[in-house]
């Protein structure tokens, strides 16, 4: 009777097991608070299967060989503006999306140039692409100054300075071509196959100073103090700063936009249009647009959010970085691109695969 009795209860669990909701998530590195994801599954009873990137790139191909599985992922604006193009996504369950009145004006306004109309997407986080830098390092190599210029990347005398104390570079020809283009003077969104291979010029004479072209690994490298210096994005040079504070190391990480100005960028979410669990992706979506919620992710990944309504829960320490809540100067220093098109594409991959290997 009990062995009866306890194959029924076994069989009712696994059957429970298996009815359980999921919602498959790919998703940037240290780019969500971990208890988020938990207090989901806690909530709506559905279980979260989160896996991560580090390229855009990586993301595309798995999207453009279909059937990922994923139910949520989050593009670049410029990669999602081709995918979308492309027939990749589906249309935002715009009555699934309540929380979604709080997203920032001008965000999606910037979000629309990419995607018209705000209907396939929406920002999750944007930030800026600058330098991450090492304080005491630097401080040995060029005095007080700090390195507030592209000079300090593109000049192969700047850069060989801090070739001895290690240099990460972004793997990411969006981020570095458009850095370089705006240094030599010429249009960061240029499309022209003259400019691109200039940029990768200006690229390849510096690459004797870089240790690495990586898009995570400098997080982590900065706060132990393994390099000194990183051309990367300001939410990661400042978890950088935060991992490097709480290891109590004695390295200070600071981050600053070039003066000249910088890339700005948006991450956003989105649902592909085979996604095994739709219903599930836009809960997951809405949850993560609550002020609240934003609010954790931005303490966690010191990126800012696009929900204008948690800026008020928001700590004060981030919201007043002007290196990440960036002010009105600031923003108008900033720049976007557009999407490549495929020929452009191909001569850009082509390209940036010359710098890294010499090839």
């Amino acid at each position: 009777m009990r062995n009866t009795f306890a194959v029924c209860l076994t069989l009712i669990s696994l059957g429970a097991a298996a009815q359980q909701k999921t919602v498959n998530v790919y998703n940037w590195s240290d780019y969500v608070d971990p208890k988020v994801l938990d207090e989901f599954t806690r909530e709506t009873g559905i279980k979260v299967v989160y896996d991560t990137y580090d390229s855009n790139e990586t993301l595309e191909t798995k999207l453009l060989a279909g059937k990922t599985g994923y139910d949520v992922v989050a593009p670049s604006a410029t990669f999602l503006q081709r995918q979308i193009q492309a027939g990749i996504y589906q249309k935002l369950d715009k009555k699934a999306l309540p929380n979604a009145k709080g997203l920032w004006p001008e965000i999606n306004a910037r979000l629309a140039a990419y995607d018209p109309g705000n209907q396939y997407a929406v920002n999750y986080m944007w930030f800026t692409t600058g330098i991450a830098y090492n304080v005491q390092k630097a401080r040995q190599r060029t005095g007080e100054k700090p390195p507030d210029s592209w000079d300090a990347v593109f000049k192969p005398e700047n850069l060989k300075r801090f070739a001895d104390c290690g240099v990460y570079m972004l793997d990411s020809p969006e981020d570095m071509f458009t850095a370089a283009l705006k240094y030599l003077g010429i249009s960061p969104d240029s499309k022209k196959p003259e400019d691109i291979r200039r940029a990768a010029e200006a690229l390849t004479r510096i690459k004797s100073s870089v240790k690495k072209f990586h898009s995570s690994e400098y997080i982590n490298a900065l706060a132990n103090g393994d390099i000194c210096f990183a051309v990367g994005w300001a939410g990661d040079a400042f978890q950088s700063r935060n991992r490097a504070r709480e290891a109590k190391n004695g390295v200070d990480i600071a981050y600053v936009i070039p003066k000249e100005g910088a890339l700005m960028s948006l991450d956003n979410l989105a649902v592909p249009k085979d996604a095994p669990h739709p219903e599930e992706a836009f809960r997951f979506i809405d949850f993560l647009l609550r002020p609240e919620i934003a609010a954790r992710n931005t303490a966690v990944t010191n990126f800012a959010n696009g929900v204008i309504a948690s800026k008020a829960l928001v700590d004060k320490e981030i919201l007043d970085n002007k290196a990440i809540y960036p002010g009105e100067e600031t923003l108008k220093r900033l720049y976007t691109i557009t999407a490549n098109d495929l020929t452009t594409q191909k001569i850009v991959t082509r390209e940036w695969t010359r710098v890294k290997t010499g090839k």
